[in-house]
């Protein structure tokens, strides 16, 4: 039964059931057009080019490096004051707590202070809200063209960058030893933290409305459902894209979170960041080179 022929998995699904020697003619040319695109300047700088739609299917690195990112930016937040600058989940329940603790024990000997923690946790969850309404952006230019595609993730890269500058310009360190004790505590890395959480947000959105199985790049709990719950999981003679991209995106944010904390311990938080930035120029310019769906190289006009 076809009647669900939208939704986040449908192209990849799709994908998976098409005949042999169809996929291996658009495989074919894929591998066409991908060459044609690192030969030719002039196409890929071409209006068609930019405002032409990516392909899905051929995604798979820039969305893994965005999962990357999210790993990467998230050890710098929470080596730093244990937050999670993409964990909105665990942000918004601490300050649901913060706000139960208003109301707890007797009148005259409640804890109505606003404590550091959670003023971290709320900047980063009212930023990360605010990088992701500007992914709406994309509705404009096409959220799956090119043209937006680079613009958003430099655009990523612009606050990673701003960040990075927040937080070597705070002068405080970059590790915290125990939760009560966070490394940042003043006014310069609050905007760090807001820089970081924004780039995240911007990125979920971009990431989800690509629309395949790396979902928003960001969250790994569903993701970890979904794969757990995948009819296919154990089917190791083929290769499952609905499986497989999961496992991509799961051990590429593992990645990230490894080569984050590594680079903190040898350089501190701010050169982490700028690291983090050259790679998110580098992924915005990978997307100009993600080729199209077959027989499609040019936006189709909305009607």
């Amino acid at each position: 039964m076809n009647s669900n022929t939208t939704g986040p998995e449908y192209a990849e699904q799709k994908a998976e059931t098409l005949p042999q020697p169809a996929l291996s003619k658009e495989v074919h040319s894929t591998i066409v057009d991908t060459a044609r695109l690192w030969t030719s300047p002039r196409t890929v700088f071409s209006t068609r080019h930019l405002m032409g739609d990516v392909d899905p299917l051929q995604s798979t690195f820039p969305l893994a490096a965005y999962c990357f990112m999210t790993g990467f930016i998230d050890s710098v937040s929470f080596t730093a004051i244990f937050v999670w600058c993409g964990f909105q989940t665990g942000n918004s329940v601490q300050l649901a707590l913060a706000l139960a603790r208003l109301f707890s024990g007797p009148p005259g000997q409640r804890d109505t202070s606003f404590h550091l923690a959670d003023q971290q946790a709320l900047c980063s969850v009212l930023t990360f809200i605010a990088g992701a309404g500007l992914g709406r952006i994309g509705d404009r230019m096409g959220p799956k063209s090119r043209a937006w595609l680079f613009l958003g993730t430099f655009i990523q890269a612009l606050f990673t960058m701003a960040a990075a500058l927040a937080a070597w310009k705070s002068g405080q360190g970059s590790i915290a030893e125990v939760r009560g004790d966070p490394a940042w505590t003043n006014a310069l890395t609050f905007v760090a933290v807001g820089f970081m959480s924004a780039s995240l947000g911007l990125q979920g959105i971009m990431g989800k409305r690509v629309n395949t199985q790396f979902a928003t790049t960001i969250v790994l709990t569903t993701v970890w459902c979904e794969l757990m719950a995948d009819p296919q999981l154990l089917n190791f003679r083929h290769r499952i894209i609905s499986r497989d991209h999961k496992l991509i995106a799961i051990f590429a944010l593992f990645l990230g979170g490894f080569v984050g904390r590594a680079i903190i311990d040898a350089a501190g938080a701010a050169s982490t960041l700028g690291v983090g930035t050259g790679m998110r120029v580098l992924i915005a310019v990978w997307w100009l080179f993600v080729p199209g769906k077959a027989g499609k190289t040019g936006k189709p006009a909305s009607g």
